[in-house]
């Protein structure tokens, strides 16, 4: 009983199955749903949509209003040198334009008469605007459009990354799975092996078969029974490979028990779990794969920043104007003659760095683009022979089953002839192995069909909803 509050705590359900005694199951569909939840990598996963919101937040903030105020007072051996203010208030937006107030307030002995403003200060309103390098798109601008589409890309990447821990974890399920059969295999092997042994003892010590015969099937026991010992030390490590996935919530690592076995019937299960059921080749389609829809927000970026470095061929052309006035709280104070502007014109006469960053970033939206054009061929021609490849699996079951049951018969009547004294335990063994290499063909066989199912689900990229 406290092995089981010992499995309740470690927040597993399983069902008791009457296979091993006081064994308890793990679900296919349990073990992957506790490890989309808990495993750091999948929590990894989640926390890159929060960095895609948190470079949204900080190119959004390249376009937030501003307070600035600059303080200068110089006073020396009595002399009131001067003491300035200059107080603003901007509001940058879209394209290129930034909205400003300002107020000013100068004076001292020493002050340029430049900045003589009135004694009660001076307030301005205007705006600065480029019309050359900066109109169309700027820093400002090209950092928010390649944020939003960082963004986005996460969300593809988060899917990446999830259904890569979850394919991982299906493939050591299926290993775990494949181990524990060896394992069951062999022990029913073993078993056999021991009843016919003293069986032959007991018909050798009644004269009734030579006693060489006995030795023959001690060696078949004990070839049986190491078999069985190499393929629990096989189940230990697929065990210790799968508690490598299995996490409770706080980051807790959580160590397989002894006593927790596989579903030994999972063919039905896989396909829900992993959600590529109902999924035909001929409704298949691409488009939408996380993995080009990454590449694709990737490529959106790179042209933004193509679009800006083409821009930076334009000359700086900076135009500003303000109205001036003593009183703001009058709105017809603001007259046309009284204002302050200024124009700045600036361009570099070889422009050998502007050419050279567009260059360099048209090479690399062709970089990208190329590997959107591969990574899509790629895709589409490794999931058609997925396809196929199961297509054969199921074939390749259906015949592996019937070389294992004409096995089993060859076997039976084998055992029935040795009954009658028309037979030797060397024939036995030799169809015994026969059958134990072709059981576990049948396990090895089921181990890749599973595979290939896995490799379906990372190929498509899905990420479940129901996990």
């Amino acid at each position: 009983m406290q092995k089981y509050v010992i499995i309740v705590l470690m927040l597993f359900t399983y069902t008791m199955t009457g296979q091993v005694q006081d064994s308890v199951v793990l679900r296919f569909n349990e073990y992957l749903g506790y490890v989309k939840k808990y495993h750091p990598i999948a929590k990894q996963a989640e926390l890159a949509l929060g960095i895609g919101q948190a470079n949204l937040m900080k190119a959004r903030g390249g376009f937030d209003p501003k307070i600035e105020v600059d303080y200068d007072r110089k006073k020396f051996k009595g002399s009131e040198y001067y003491n300035r203010l200059n107080a603003a208030f901007k509001i940058p937006t879209w394209y290129g334009i930034e909205l400003k107030g300002t107020f000013e307030q100068n004076d001292g002995d020493f002050l340029n008469p430049a900045e003589s403003v009135p004694s009660e200060g001076l307030y301005s309103a205007g705006v600065s605007m480029s019309l050359g390098q900066g109109l169309w798109v700027n820093d400002r601008m090209a950092t928010l459009k390649q944020a939003k589409y960082f963004k986005e890309r996460t969300k593809a990447d988060r899917d990446l990354l999830v259904n890569q821990i979850l394919y991982d974890a299906a493939l050591s399920y299926f290993n775990w799975l494949q181990a524990f059969n060896e394992a069951a295999t062999f022990q029913n092997f073993l078993t056999n092996a021991d009843i016919r042994f003293k069986g032959i003892k007991k018909r050798a010590e009644s004269g009734d078969i030579a006693t060489i015969d006995t030795v023959e099937a001690k060696i078949a026991m004990q070839s049986r029974a190491l078999s069985l010992e190499q393929a629990k030390v096989k189940l230990m490590k697929r065990s210790l490979e799968l508690s490598n996935f299995l996490w409770m919530n706080d980051n807790i690592p959580v160590e397989l028990q002894p006593n927790v076995i596989p579903d030994v019937d999972i063919d039905g299960e896989i396909d829900t779990t992993l959600e590529i059921s109902g999924r035909p080749l001929d409704s298949f389609t691409i488009e939408n794969h996380p993995k080009l829809v990454s590449l694709g927000y990737k490529i959106d970026g790179l042209r933004v920043e193509k679009n800006l470095k083409a821009n930076k061929l334009l000359p700086t052309i900076d135009l500003e104007y303000n109205f001036l006035t003593e009183t703001p709280e009058l709105i017809n104070s603001l007259q046309t003659e009284a204002y302050k502007g200024g124009l700045t014109f600036r361009l570099p006469l070889f422009l050998r760095k502007e050419r050279g960053d567009l260059k360099l970033a048209k090479f690399k939206l062709r970089d990208a683009q190329f590997d959107l054009d591969n990574a899509e061929i790629e895709l589409k021609n490794k999931i058609i022979a997925l396809y196929r490849e199961l297509e054969s699996f199921k074939t390749q079951n259906v015949l592996i089953d019937d070389i294992v049951g004409n096995y089993t018969t060859l076997l039976n009547a084998e055992e029935r002839k040795f009954s009658f004294g028309e037979s030797s335990l060397f024939l036995i063994n030799s169809r015994e192995s026969k059958l134990i290499d072709a059981e576990l063909k049948q396990i090895e066989v089921q181990n890749k069909f599973y595979t290939a199912k896995a490799k379906l689900f990372n190929s498509l990229a899905v990420n479940p909803v129901a996990l």
